[in-house]
Order: C-alpha cells, then structure tokens, then sequence
C-alpha cells in the first residue's frame, strides 16, 4: 500500500482545516430556492438551498435569527449570507447562515401559485362540491406507497382503533416523474370498488419530494371520484393542491387513520352510555305515567256510586258517634242535675219528718189536719208515722200557740 494511511477523522478534520483557511469561505453570499425548510424546537432552522444545478445544506442557529424578518417558506427565492464549514463529525459541509434576505420567489413555489389559482377559478375548491366523510366505514381504501412511515402509521392506528375495519392498499409511486399517474390509477382504482372512503399520501418531504400532489392531473382525479376522499400530505405544516380539492383534508396520515375509522371502543362506550341513559328517561317516564295513572284510579274510585256511599255511611257513622257522645254528656249532666234536686227533694221530704219523730194527720178523706180548728172532738182522724199508720179519736182539743222550733227542733 502506498503512502500514509489516515483515520477518518483524521481526513475529516483535514478538509475542516483546508475550509478555515479559505477567506472566501468565511464570507459569502448564496443564492437559490428554499427546500426542506424545518423550524427546529430549539430555535434552529435547518434548510436546502437549490437551483437547476445543484442543493447545498444550510442551517441559521437561534442567535442569529434576531435579524431574520420574515419566516422561510417552501420555494422562496433567499440570499444567505455567513461561512462554508465541515461538520466534522459526519463530514459534510454545509453554509452556517448569519443574515437571510428574500429574492422573490422560487419557481416550484411559482407553479405552485399558478396551479392553485387556476383550479379554484375552475371551482374545484369549492364547499359544495366536498362530500361527507362516513362515520361509520368499513372498508378504507389507500393510495400510497407500499413501504414507509406512512402506511405503517395507518396500519397501526386502525388496527387500536377498529381491527374489524378492513384496509386496501393500492402501493403507488409518490415520489417522482411517474408518481402523479400512478396516484391518479390508485384513485380511479380503489374509486371503482365501492368503499367508504379513501385516503391518499404519503409521510413529509420537500416541495420537490411533495409535488406529484400539486399536479393538475391529481386533483382532477380527485375532483372527479365518487368516493369521499382523505389527503394526508406530509406533515401539518405541508400544504399542496391535494389537500385543497379533497373532501377533507388531515395534516398527517396518522390522522387520516383517526378521521377514515371509527374508535369501535369508543363507540362501544357511547352505546352503553346512551343505554344507560335511556333506560334512566324510561323508567322516569314509566314512574311517572304510572304515578298519573294511579291518581286518575283514584279519581275515577271516588267516583264511583258505592264509593260516595261508603263516604256516607261514614260520615252518617261519624254523625251518629258525635250524637251519641253528646247525648251521652247530655244524659250524664241531666242525671248529675237530677241528683241534686233529689237531694234538695229528700231534705224537704215529710218523711224525713216522719223518721224525727213527726206524724202526718189527715181525716177519714183523707184531708190533712194543719190546724186544731180543722177538728171537733170525737172526729176520727188517722195519723201516718215512719213506720206505719194510727186511727185515733179527738177527746179534747187545746188551742195553744207553738214555736216554730218546737216543731222543727232547736237549731242552737
């Protein structure tokens, strides 16, 4: 083997060094056409410059972008000021940008615009003319290439989401000269199979990488298929003339899957639910035409003949018990009353006389003798004592006058 040998990183750190020592390097001015333009969480930007001859990589670090007045976009025309370095590590050059200046706009970009105007003057952007996307589908076609990131995504979401969903592949070239008619076949194909809906992309790029989807021929196949149809065009920031015309757009293929099939799990869960609350307003309803029901019985109950009668006899029943009651009260007050003028009448009785010792005189008619002048001697008279009876005869008759308490008994 002839001469040295070097390490790689020897090499690589050669040509750094052959870099730094080249003035022109460290100040100069690039112009060409943004491509691949990723605005890093960092504050980075990494980004392509190209024209027709050739790309070069370049990336602008956050402290320098303080002079940066406007955010990079896909096909602008920029002049990039700053040096030309190794990165020593992967051994590639690339332009450390300092300052960025716009210089129009870039032709993809031009092409872009100009295809864009002229098919939303044809209408094809239109709100009438999207169709509804299923809720509910069963059969999702793809257009797509058959390996990479995206269909890998779609896969896999669908099969958590949904596995009784059935996809069908059409693998397309999307990327390329001949990616724009081989998309158009995959529509026109998977369009003639009666499906739900379809989805068509592909995982992100550059303008370049993206363009079949800008292409005319695209769109109207799109345009024209009588299936509901999904863009899923690269990432959320890429926007091409595909995600216009399509009945809905999604930013990325991953969530192409999310809007093409239905969560069944979800759904599951939202049936039940639903179930439960159904149930809930039926039995609510149930009780309460019930609790109507039972109040309209009761109305029609006291309605009835035999029941105003049963609601007469009880209150002749509740008539009759007061009525007894009182004549109760009555009938004791009257009996208490009778009680105490029988006890006045037995005080004033003459046969209380009669038992102190007292008799009661009458003639043989009967007559009472109250005075001696009522009598003549040998007149028959009959006296009544407590105990029985006496027949006597006047033999003689004094007139004397008596005190009162001889009578009645001293009251001392």
């Amino acid at each position: 083997m002839a001469g040295s040998v070097f390490r790689v990183g020897q090499v690589n750190a050669y040509i750094k060094n052959m870099f730094a020592q080249d003035y022109a390097l460290h100040r100069i001015s690039v112009k060409g056409e943004v491509s691949n333009c990723k605005y890093h969480s960092s504050g980075h930007i990494y980004f392509t410059l190209k024209d027709e001859t050739g790309v070069l990589k370049a990336v602008m670090f956050a402290g320098q972008r303080s002079g940066l007045r406007f955010r990079m976009q896909e096909g602008m025309q920029v002049i990039a000021s700053g040096s030309i370095m190794v990165y020593e590590r992967d051994g590639t050059y690339q332009l450390y940008a300092r300052e960025i200046v716009s210089d129009g706009v870039g032709d993809l970009y031009r092409r872009f615009e100009e295809n864009k105007r002229r098919l939303e003057e044809m209408g094809m952007f239109a709100p009438e003319y999207k169709q509804p996307i299923p809720r509910f589908a069963s059969r999702v076609g793809i257009v797509t290439a058959s390996t990479g990131a995206a269909i890998r995504d779609i896969c896999n979401i669908s099969a958590r989401r949904n596995p009784y969903v059935q996809l069908i592949l059409y693998p397309a070239i999307v990327q390329g000269a001949q990616a724009a008619p081989s998309i158009v076949r995959g529509i026109e194909t998977l369009d003639a199979m009666n499906l739900d809906v379809i989805i068509v992309g592909r995982g992100g790029g550059s303008m370049e990488d993206l363009w079949a989807f800008n292409e005319e021929e695209v769109a109207r196949a799109i345009f024209d298929c009588q299936t509901p149809v999904i863009s899923a065009v690269g990432h959320e920031t890429d926007m091409t003339i595909a995600d216009y015309v399509a009945d809905l757009r999604a930013p990325t293929p991953s969530a192409a899957a999310e809007l093409a099939v239905f969560d069944i799990y979800a759904f599951h869960e939202e049936l039940y639910q639903r179930e439960a609350r159904l149930k809930g307003r039926m039995s609510g309803k149930l009780h309460a035409v019930r609790y109507r029901l039972e109040q309209q019985a009761r109305r029609l109950d006291r309605c009835r003949p035999g029941y105003r009668l049963e609601q007469r006899r009880q209150e002749l029943a509740g008539a009759e018990r007061k009525l007894q009651e009182v004549m109760r009260r009555r009938l004791q007050e009257e009996r208490h009353q009778l009680a105490l003028a029988a006890a006045r009448l037995e005080v004033l009785s003459p046969l209380q006389k009669l038992q102190g010792g007292y008799g009661y005189i009458s003639d043989e008619d009967g007559r009472t003798i109250r005075s001696v002048r009522q009598t003549a001697v040998g007149q028959p008279i009959r006296v009544q004592l407590a105990d029985g009876s006496l027949s006597a005869e006047v033999t003689e008759i004094r007139q004397e006058a008596f005190r009162k308490e001889a009578i009645y008994g001293d009251k001392e």
